[in-house]
Parts: structure tokens; C-alpha cells; sequence
């Protein structure tokens, strides 16, 4: 018989596109989300030929039907994707945020560690934990959080470590670089900057794009995520980057650039978001060499690849919302 996975979190971009990783390496795969399946153009393993067992469940709501379903199927794996993500709403509605992240996922945590049947649990975390940085990070980097965002998952992770340490709890984490790929919500700079672009609408470009950051396409990052599950030592932190960065605004000249149009024609320049950390690089030279990964996507083949997904999809993507809808 096949291993199994559940999955939580999986209508989001990174759970949807680890999804076909997961089918492919021939594991029965259960998917949970709080929301129903959106278009399949958002979920890469529709397009990909694959199927899941899905359930729509809510962490906040449904923690003892999740568990009910968790003991039924008796997965080696499980791998959460699932958070309130945004950076700069996460200002509006703190508290929702903490409830998801913290408080919430905490309960989960306390009742799967009592699954004994359990593998490895793999939680997909963030380097926001690490606030602003300079250099390029480790994982034993400590934790200096900037937005609430942040600082809930910090939480979560920081209260995982003391199940690591004293219930031997299973768990290794992912902290990946800034994610991107066909199927990505609209609201997200690559995406968002092309669509813009074959709409004629203007881009805001907050603080003027100099942020620098590590762009690595989500196949390498499903990759990635798949031999840690299988791989990674309990209580290991595992960051997943490339080796190259580049500022925002280089990225969507880059982008301008491969659609033959000018950066001054389509970009307005509008004020920082608060709290925005102005670079967080990663070193993960750990992943490649505890797991021999390596990235193998280079950004501009990568955003070629949104560029045809989008262009494809045009039709159906230009009547989706462009902007992030908060779900308390």
C-alpha cells in the first residue's frame, strides 16, 4: 500500500503546487483547506493530471473533524501549508492572525503529537521570522519578528521546538525564499506586475522596489520540500533559497524587459509598507548538501513560465480579484 500525506492547506499556491510532487513520487495524498476549491487554474495538480481526496475543513473551526480524519487515514506524513499569510494586513486584524497562527495551530500541534502512527510532521514556516537582516542567513539565525504577521509565526515555530524537546515530536520546518510560479494568487508581484501589464494598469511599486529578495520557482521549492519530508532529521530547520537576489524594481524591469515594454509606462512609485523588512537572503547550503537539492529553475525561465500561464489563462484569470480578500 502507498504512503499517505495529508496535506493542510491545500488550495494555497505552495500546498496546491507541492501537490503534483507528492502524487508522482506515488503517495495517496489528502488534501485540507478552510475555503472550497477555487478555479482549477489556481491548483497546479489539476493541470498536472493528478487527483486528491479533498476535504474542506477549517483549523480555526473544524480541529476535531480534522483529527477524526487524520486517525482514520493514519498518515506517515503530514505536511502544513496552511496560515494567515499577509505581511502588511496583518496590521488591520492582528488578532486574526494570531488565532490562526498561534493559537489555533498550537491546539493542532498538542493533539497530533498523540498520533503515534506519525512520520514526520513538516511545517512550513517563514524567514520573516527573522526580521531585516544583513548577510546571508543560517538557520540558527535568531528570531527578531516586525509585523504581526511575523511575529505569530515565530510563535508557532518557538513552541514547536518545545515539543521537539520534550515530547520528541517529529517536526521539521521549511523556510523558503520568496515563492512564485504558475498558479499564484494574482496579488503577488510577479504575477500581479504581468497581469497589470496586459491589462494596462498601473503597478504600485512600494518604496520604490528596493527591497532585495531571493525569487525561487515553486517547482524547485516542492523539490525541496518533498526530500526534507522524506529525508530531514526531526528538529531540523531547513531554509530553501537560490544563490542569487535581486531588488524588487530590478525584477519588474526584468519583467518589462521580457514583455518589450517600458518600466516608466506601467509603474507608479507609491509609499513603504510598514514594518517591511528591506532584505532577508538565505543560505541553504544545508538542504544541499543533507539532501542533495539544488534549484534548478533560473528566474528568467521562471517568469517565462508565469508570463505563458497567464497568457493562457488571460480569459479567466482578468475576472478574478487582483487584490488579497481577507478571511477572518
Amino acid at each position: 500500500m502507498s504512503e499517505k500525506i495529508i496535506v493542510i492547506g491545500s488550495n494555497s499556491f505552495s500546498g496546491a503546487s507541492f501537490l503534483p510532487y507528492a502524487i508522482d513520487e506515488g503517495f495517496d495524498v489528502i488534501g485540507i483547506s478552510r475555503s472550497e476549491e477555487p478555479n482549477p487554474v489556481f491548483l497546479p495538480y489539476k493541470y498536472s493530471g493528478g487527483d486528491i481526496e479533498f476535504h474542506q475543513l477549517d483549523l480555526n473551526h473544524d480541529l476535531e473533524k480534522i483529527m477524526e480524519l487524520i486517525k482514520a487515514k493514519t498518515p506517515e506524513y503530514v505536511v502544513n501549508f496552511s496560515a494567515q499569510s499577509m505581511v502588511a494586513q496583518s496590521w488591520d486584524h492582528p488578532d486574526h492572525w494570531f488565532k490562526t497562527n498561534v493559537v489555533s495551530t498550537v491546539q493542532f500541534h498538542d493533539q497530533l503529537r498523540s498520533c503515534d502512527f506519525l512520520k514526520k510532521y513538516v511545517h512550513i514556516s517563514t524567514p520573516e521570522v527573522y526580521g531585516s537582516c544583513e548577510g546571508c542567513i543560517k538557520e540558527s539565525n535568531s528570531y527578531y519578528p516586525s509585523t504581526p504577521y511575523a511575529v505569530s509565526r515565530a510563535a508557532a515555530d518557538m513552541s514547536l521546538h518545545t515539543f521537539f524537546n520534550s515530547y520528541q515530536f517529529p517536526v521539521v520546518f521549511t523556510r523558503a525564499a520568496n515563492v512564485y510560479g504558475p498558479g499564484q494568487q494574482l496579488y503577488r508581484i510577479i504575477p500581479r506586475t504581468i497581469l497589470f501589464i496586459k491589462l494596462g494598469k498601473k503597478l504600485q511599486l512600494h518604496g520604490g522596489g528596493i527591497s532585495e529578495r531571493s525569487f525561487i520557482h515553486m517547482e524547485d521549492v516542492s523539490d525541496a520540500t518533498l526530500r526534507i519530508m522524506k529525508e530531514g532529521s526531526p528538529g531540523e530547520i531547513f531554509h530553501i533559497a537560490t544563490e542569487n537576489s535581486i531588488t524588487i524594481r530590478r525584477l519588474v524591469e526584468l519583467i518589462c524587459d521580457l514583455m518589450g515594454v517600458r518600466f516608466e509606462d506601467h509603474v507608479d512609485i507609491a509609499e513603504e509598507r510598514l514594518g517591511k523588512d528591506a532584505a532577508y537572503l538565505l543560505d541553504s547550503s544545508k538542504v544541499r548538501n543533507t539532501v542533495g537539492w539544488k534549484d534548478q529553475v533560473s528566474l528568467k525561465d521562471g517568469v517565462l513560465s508565469v508570463l505563458h500561464w497567464i497568457e493562457k489563462n488571460l480569459d479567466i484569470l482578468k475576472q478574478q480579484p487582483f487584490d488579497y480578500v481577507h478571511k477572518p
